[in-house]
């Protein structure tokens, strides 16, 4: 019995980090996507 509140509570924690770290890792997409770009038209214009 103790194991299954052991995986309740650990289901819980994730849900509980998953859902706070959402916008965090919508930004960190959107800012490597960012810099991805930026660096392939910087090589870009220094290859050209």
């Amino acid at each position: 019995m103790k194991t299954i509140w052991k995986l309740l509570l650990l289901y819980l924690l994730i849900l509980l980090f998953t859902s706070g770290c959402s916008r965090t890792w919508s930004g960190i997409k959107h800012d490597t996507s960012e810099v991805y770009h930026d660096t392939k038209e910087v090589i870009h214009e220094a290859t050209a």
